[in-house]
């Protein structure tokens, strides 16, 4: 049985699923009825949310393995490897999509929108909104980056099948090679935002000034002989944070009571940032020591 913050990344992903399926078909269907690159484009933009929530199914699912002997971190970065391989796919269809649009443009190709299609694309814009509120909200409630990022794939999606709707009401022949471009920029902003995210993950990020300020009193409240706390690296692993600093204590403490203090700053940063931490305890040499001022 899956915990509950599982339950709703498998529920989002699924009910995901299953609706842009529906989608691409109608959405495909209109656009080859319509001889319009924008509405194919776009139904391609919504078959790209299905498999971005097939991989959130997959990640959900590789994530909760525990950690083994070959991954004693556990497996919380299959999300990130997983968003690296829909990047690529959805920046091969943004290109597809953009240079057929200017094609369109230079051969002076118009769409000739039909009106079912049309309402097609109007009931997709209030699905694909509903799913991202869902979807966002699910985020926001177990604090999953997936899910909102998934919420703010289907809102783009939305906002492309709204902007073609409005320029399949305009009449115009060009709406649709510039809609098409309209579309494949969006689709590409989507990838950039998708793989600036997972790459940046799997580098490793400096924890943000407000973390480390927070485990600097954590560790002054501690330790008060602890100075010069440096190398802080965090390093994520989906919900399992791993967590390395170094601290300074007077050249003169023994040992034992070294590794001791050192448990305690370790023990307080667990309970307090729900992460694993390591702490490195180096000595004070005298001259450090003489400026030492534990009150500043």
């Amino acid at each position: 049985m899956h915990d509950k913050p599982q339950v709703f990344g498998y529920i989002e992903g699924w009910l995901s699923v299953v609706i842009n399926v529906f989608l691409f078909g109608f959405k495909y269907w209109a656009g080859i009825k319509s001889d319009s690159v924008a509405m194919i484009a776009d139904a391609w933009h919504t078959m790209s949310d299905s498999f971005t929530s097939v991989i959130i199914l997959v990640s959900f699912w590789i994530a909760s393995r525990p950690a083994d002997k070959h991954h004693p971190f556990g497996h919380g970065r299959a999300e990130a490897i997983g968003a690296i391989i829909i990047g690529t796919l959805l920046a091969i269809v943004g290109l597809t999509f953009f240079k057929e649009s200017i094609l369109r443009l230079q051969n002076y190709q118009a769409a000739n929108f039909a009106t079912l299609a049309i309402v097609v694309f109007g009931i997709s814009v209030i699905l694909k909104e509903a799913l991202a509120q869902f979807s966002i909200w699910a985020g926001k409630k177990i604090h999953s980056q997936a899910l909102l990022a998934d919420g703010w794939h289907h809102r783009s999606d939305a906002i492309a099948s709204g902007l073609i709707v409005i320029g399949a009401l305009s009449g115009v022949w060009w709406i649709d090679g510039v809609m098409g471009i309209f579309v494949s920029v969006l689709i590409l902003y989507a990838t950039y935002e998708i793989l600036k995210d997972a790459v940046s993950s799997l580098l490793g990020e400096r924890p943000e000034p407000i973390i480390e300020d927070k485990i600097k009193n954590l560790v002054t409240n501690i330790a008060p002989a602890a100075s010069c706390l440096h190398h802080l690296h965090m390093h994520r692993y989906g919900d399992h944070v791993e967590l390395t600093l170094h601290i300074k204590l007077p050249y003169e403490m023994n040992l034992k009571e070294a590794h001791d203090l050192a448990t305690r700053v370790e023990e307080a940063i667990r309970k307090g940032m729900k992460v694993e931490p390591t702490v490195h305890i180096e000595p004070r040499n005298e001259a450090e020591e003489l400026n030492y001022h534990p009150s500043e």
